[in-house]
């Protein structure tokens, strides 16, 4: 699998008053891709955007964009998120009735294909579905909301993923309370993609992004 560290920064944690103006800060501060967490107040309780504020934002970054469906209807929702310039789409699983389906769906569409497991979710029937995969992520906190401590016990978790995809080439993304203190043990457990908001998003501008990314890479274990 992968092993090269990925910072994702969440703009959940961004100022939304000048999003645009974030997007190309942190974009210049080192981050990797472009974290977009979607959630539409009914698979989770809070309540995002969609894809019109993401067709806006493509323009501020060339970055990948790593787009997560906190949603309750992906299915019908996919080709909007390509349309808008998602280059990662990721469903949870407990959304998707036909996951093989709905994976297919966005490779068709010309996007990498994820799966997302929240914290009470077990692993092991993503067996059958790890040749549809590009990445999977592992919830570390509950979803809905930013800023939640990082539940430890999903590091057992973590490396159950590593072993179940042995040597395919697959990401395994964590998203959750991920800080320089929790990056160690997630990266030593077999995460070389770190969703951040909170923990890059302090400060006010670019060069204090860069220091929180940098933070966070120099604490990786990879």
């Amino acid at each position: 699998m992968p092993q090269d560290l990925i910072i994702a920064s969440s703009i959940l944690a961004a100022d939304f008053s000048r999003i645009g103006e974030e997007v190309l800060a942190v974009d210049e501060a080192g981050a990797d891709w472009i974290h977009l967490d979607v959630m539409d107040g009914h698979f989770v309780p809070n309540l995002t955007f969609g894809p019109p504020l993401i067709k806006a934002l493509r323009r501020h970054s060339q970055k990948p964009f790593d787009a997560h469906l906190m949603v309750s209807n992906p299915d019908a929702l996919l080709a909007d998120y390509a349309a808008a310039g998602a280059d990662r789409i990721t469903v949870h699983a407990e959304a998707c009735p036909h996951l093989d389906r709905s994976l297919a769906s966005i490779r068709e569409l010309g996007c990498k294909a994820g799966v997302a497991v929240n914290p009470h979710s077990g692993v092991d029937d993503l067996v059958h579905v790890l040749d549809r995969l590009d990445l999977i992520l592992v919830m570390t906190v509950n979803p809905g909301f930013g800023g939640q401590a990082f539940i430890a016990s999903m590091n057992d978790k973590i490396a159950r993923v590593k072993s179940l995809i042995g040597s395919r080439n697959i990401d395994i993304q964590v998203d959750g309370g991920i800080t320089a203190a929790t990056t160690a043990a997630v990266t030593a457990a077999g995460a070389n993609v770190l969703v951040a908001g909170s923990a890059i998003f302090k400060g006010d501008d670019s060069s204090a992004y860069a220091a929180n990314i940098a933070a966070i890479r120099s604490a990786s274990a990879l």
